[in-house]
């Protein structure tokens, strides 16, 4: 603790036991000096209420003895990488390449935020071990595609992945989906099925939203995950497997093994290499490259011409507290790329409310004009936005556009909005959408297809 007072450190690694004091009055001490420095608690007799009390007075992580390399080298890492490091003046095993370029990504993973590119780098690295991962993260963090990044990274990459996820079925269901089971097993069972361990042999499993697995199902994982070998429902022998276990969960664990709801000893099983993905908030730098992939993605999907982003657009969305994180920037994208109907998304493209976020857009509007408020005045008006939530709403009146609604029917009253203010004339109605004609005229062939009954006006 003197050298600690005397000298500055990034991290600060800790056993739970020893000779003069405990681990957890030596993290006391140095949260009341230091409380954003990062500390990792280790022991040999890890039980779950030491965790929780190591977590509740400001520990980074906590890890038992024998310690798993791999594990123990991420989750230093994560902890240098901590944005509340003091100073982070010092980050170890840091890629120096990736500030000039990024790792080798997948397809949908798009970044270039240095806490992700940090821990992707990471993840590659731990990818061809065979040590179960469990990734904790926000719901819309992109936990799957983080988990077949690993896979795709792995010495499994040409072998099955397979996801399930355990909040879809009831516990009888589920047993038999994870494991399978015998025909004959019970009523329905008329020939042997193969559960998703036995698919995903000498691939990778994903269990996605592991934390709403029963309790006695999760003792029968857990005796998978020991043993390697599965039980079928109604089968007479246990089958061997050889698969690679990513767990995924937006709770937190540590509480529900603390209330019962989750067993220690499978927590312990699967966290042997702990992945945290941040939320979007934490890495607002990634919103204008995810708004660009998303506006292309949907794009090319709804077969319509690329719009641009206005200023006032991005300063918006730069600025939004984003409470289902990727997931809900790529709707908003996606239903502001309908909406918009010429070469630029606006703000009442967005149609954001305060259903979707913890901020209202009329508070993230008015935390935007007080920002921009001591602009020099000869700076352009454009550099501000100063719509409202009601002024937003009025511009889209009589379109008839209703919370809830589909995509696909929020586009169709557009077009039709658009085709009956020219009359018909579908040359001029494209022009006005900002889509080509032979776009036009496949949508209208779909509705006509579909029943709708309309009448146009001939073509140019």
């Amino acid at each position: 603790l003197k050298k600690f007072k005397q000298n500055e450190y990034s991290l600060v690694i800790t056993d739970m036991t020893m000779p003069k004091r405990s681990g957890l009055e030596l993290l006391k001490d140095i949260k009341s000096i230091s409380p954003a420095k990062p500390v990792i608690m280790a022991t040999a007799y890890g039980t779950v209420e030491t965790a929780v009390e190591a977590m509740k007075h400001g520990a980074f992580d906590y890890i038992r003895k024998p310690i798993n390399f791999d594990s123990f080298q991420f989750i230093v890492q994560q902890a240098l990488n901590y944005k509340g490091t003091a100073g982070n003046s010092a980050p170890v095993a840091e890629n120096k390449s990736s500030k000039s370029k990024p790792v080798n990504l997948s397809k949908e993973i798009i970044t270039q935020n240095q806490v992700m590119l940090s821990l992707l780098d990471v993840a590659r690295n731990v990818a061809k071990s065979k040590s179960t991962m469990m990734i904790q993260s926000e719901s819309g963090t992109g936990k799957e595609l983080l988990a077949n990044y690993i896979h795709e990274n792995s010495d499994r990459v040409k072998r099955p992945f397979v996801a399930i996820n355990c909040a879809a079925l009831p516990e009888t269901l589920l047993e038999s989906e994870l494991f399978g089971h015998a025909k004959g097993a019970f009523t329905g069972a008329v020939q042997d099925y193969r559960g998703k361990f036995e698919q995903a042999h000498t691939g990778t499993i994903l269990l996605d939203e592991i934390s709403e697995m029963a309790l006695p199902l999760q003792a029968k994982l857990l005796r998978v995950l020991q043993e390697y070998q599965i039980d079928k429902v109604g089968g007479k022998e246990p089958i061997p497997v050889d698969v690679r276990v990513i767990a995924t969960t937006n709770q937190n664990l540590i509480e529900m093994v603390d209330k019962g709801k989750f067993r220690e000893d499978l927590y312990f099983r699967l966290n042997v290499i702990p992945l945290a993905l941040p939320p979007l908030r934490d890495r607002m730098d990634d919103v204008p490259v995810l708004v660009t992939y998303f506006i292309k993605k949907h794009s090319k999907i709804n077969n319509r011409d690329c719009p641009a982003v206005s200023r006032e657009t991005l300063n918006i969305l730069t600025n939004y507290h984003w409470r289902g994180n990727v997931r809900e920037l790529e709707n908003v994208m996606e239903r502001a790329l309908l909406l918009c109907n010429g070469e630029e998304i606006q703000p009442n493209h967005l149609l954001m409310s305060s259903q979707l976020g913890e901020a209202t857009i009329n508070e993230d509007l008015a935390a935007i004009e007080t920002q921009t408020s001591n602009t020099p005045a000869d700076k352009s008006a454009d550099d501000t936005a100063t719509y409202t939530e009601t002024q937003i709403s009025t511009e889209n009146e009589g379109l008839g556009i209703e919370v809830g609604m589909s995509m696909k029917e929020a586009e169709k009253r557009f077009i039709f909005k658009t085709l009956n203010e020219t009359k018909g004339n579908r040359t001029h109605a494209a022009k006005t959408l900002g889509i080509s004609i032979r776009t036009l005229r496949n949508k209208l062939n779909e509705y006509r297809a579909e029943g709708e009954d309309f009448e146009l006006e001939p073509e140019d």
